[in-house]
């Protein structure tokens, strides 16, 4: 090697101002020669890395208040990217919900019966686990698709996520019907069997036909069961219901478990 490319010619390559011919004979020797390589990394290499940091700050999305609150609760990062993202953990969502729930509870308190808020506490967990997986239902689904979780680790990170967000603005609804006593949560066993049912379910028939036909069940068995009840205490919110209740979460969770994998080949053919 007789020559080597001067370090202002260097320079103006490493800023893409090099102009032909000289930029033709320093990509020639720049190929083979490592001298030369080594110092125009040297003169580019802090800048480039500078500015390619620079760029990934620009580009990288903020955590939002409640992803924030994950990360610093040790999830790990993509976790509480997917539980940020998921639906029915959004203001949106819960403001509905709440709007619901005390617009139920105002119509208990006018009617002076809890059966209203007993019928409809149970579907509002199963809804939101609906709609927090599946193509159909979940706008973040492509993403979710790609992440590096299990289909059937990823339902459950959701499902816990959204029944804890649930259960918990049902029991502060429980709580403005103090007078009914532990009757005002007779709702819970219900609700965890509805939501077991669906989504034992799923991988069966889809994350939208199964919870629609178990809330269709729920509310058919209200419907018989305030038939029957002749004005008293329907049957599901009796001692017999609630145990009833319990065996059929118990069936469910234990199908859940049973079809698991199928949640990876369900996950996959629907991307």
């Amino acid at each position: 090697m007789t020559w080597h490319v001067s370090e202002d010619d260097l320079r103006a390559y490493a800023r893409a101002e090099l102009a032909a011919p000289l930029l033709w004979s320093a990509d020639s020797h720049l190929a083979a020669c490592a001298v030369c390589r080594a110092a125009l990394a040297e003169i580019s290499g802090p800048v480039d890395i500078g500015w390619e940091r620079l760029d990934a700050a620009l580009d990288a999305p903020r955590p939002g208040v409640f992803e924030g609150l994950l990360l610093r609760l040790g999830v790990a990062d993509h976790t509480a990217r997917l539980l940020a993202a998921t639906p029915v953990l959004r203001r949106s969502w819960l403001a509905s919900v709440v709007l619901l729930l005390v617009t139920t509870v105002a119509v208990v308190h006018t009617a002076g019966a809890p059966t209203l808020f007993l019928a409809l506490a149970p579907l509002l967990p199963l809804a939101g686990v609906a709609l927090s997986y599946g193509p159909a239902l979940d706008p973040t689904y492509e993403m979710a698709v790609v992440s590096p979780v299990h289909g059937f680790r990823l339902l459950m990170i959701r499902t816990v996520a959204v029944l804890t967000a649930g259960l918990a603005l049902n029991g502060l609804a429980t709580l403005a019907l103090p007078s009914y006593g532990l009757r005002a949560l007779t709702w819970l066993l219900p609700a965890l069997a509805l939501t077991a049912t669906g989504l034992a379910l799923t991988p069966r028939f889809g994350p939208v036909l199964a919870p629609s036909l178990v809330g269709g069940a729920w509310l058919a068995v209200i419907a018989a069961a305030d038939q029957a009840a002749n004005g008293g205490q329907l049957a599901p919110f009796t001692a017999a219901g609630q145990g009833a209740a319990a065996a059929v979460a118990a069936l469910a969770v234990g199908l859940l478990y049973f079809v698991r994998d199928r949640f990876d080949v369900f996950h996959g053919s629907a991307a």
